[in-house]
């Protein structure tokens, strides 16, 4: 009897454990997806996408320094002023879900025009993702050369 109880005790442990990474797995691939909604976003300037990616207490920091809420971030995009991104790729990206906040950190390069010249941007970023009524939200981001 005390064999069997053991068993079932490891059982249960395993079975756990199965399903904690399955749902942290499941919660990483939902982060990856939003990452990638904000990117198109801001490749197609879109507001409706980033308006709807980015948790209203957005605090968007730039590697200059300048910081910007929501509604600063949007309009920058959409105006493409100082930067019109045409071309997003992010690498060596890692994701670290802790409950109902996910930790993102990649390095962003992206094909610029700037007053039409053409440019490069090379940058690492954090961005800090919520999950806001179910869906996850751009919570804070800071790039750094």
């Amino acid at each position: 009897m005390k064999r069997i109880l053991i068993s079932l005790f490891i059982i249960s442990i395993m079975c756990s454990c199965n399903q904690t990474q399955s749902t942290s797995s499941s919660a990483e691939e939902d982060v990856t997806q939003a990452v990638a909604l904000l990117m198109k976003g801001i490749e197609e300037a879109d507001a409706e996408i980033l308006g709807r990616i980015a948790a209203d207490e957005l605090v968007y920091g730039h590697s200059s320094g300048k910081v910007q809420n929501k509604d600063e971030f949007i309009a920058e995009i959409i105006s493409g002023e100082p930067l019109d991104y045409v071309q997003i790729q992010l690498t060596d990206q890692t994701i670290k879900v802790v409950g109902e906040t996910a930790i993102v950190r990649h390095v962003f390069t992206a094909g610029t025009i700037s007053q039409g010249n053409p440019g490069n941007l090379r940058i690492g970023n954090v961005l800090i993702w919520q999950l806001q009524q179910g869906k996850w939200k751009l919570l804070a981001r800071q790039a750094y050369k």
